[in-house]
């Protein structure tokens, strides 16, 4: 699937989702690898601490068929701190609250 635009990107994303729906341990891959392309493609990753767990997880659940949804919330949360260590750290952090049982 191609990665050079933002769409493109989050497209690839949701078929990872589809393909691996676990959650423990697949969605902490997939969003270091989604950081990762976006990263090497667009120079931006995401700031996952302003990302609410509610508001990803229902994103993600509503992704195979309505993407706009995580599209909107991935995109809002942009920055250009790529080389930014305690953000890359920050996202692995939030990674794991992301999967914790409720």
């Amino acid at each position: 699937m191609p990665e050079t635009t933002f769409d493109e990107i989050v497209n690839k994303y949701v078929e990872m989702n589809i393909a691996h729906p676990f959650m423990e341990c697949n969605g902490r891959t997939t969003r270091i690898w989604l950081d990762l392309i976006l990263k090497k493609r667009l120079k931006k990753c995401v700031d996952w601490s302003i990302i609410s767990k509610q508001d990803y997880m229902n994103a993600m659940m509503l992704s195979p068929t309505k993407s706009s949804v995580l599209q909107s919330l991935l995109e809002k949360a942009l920055t250009t701190k790529i080389n930014d260590r305690e953000m890359f750290i920050k996202g692995i952090d939030y990674s794991y609250y992301y999967e914790e049982n409720d």
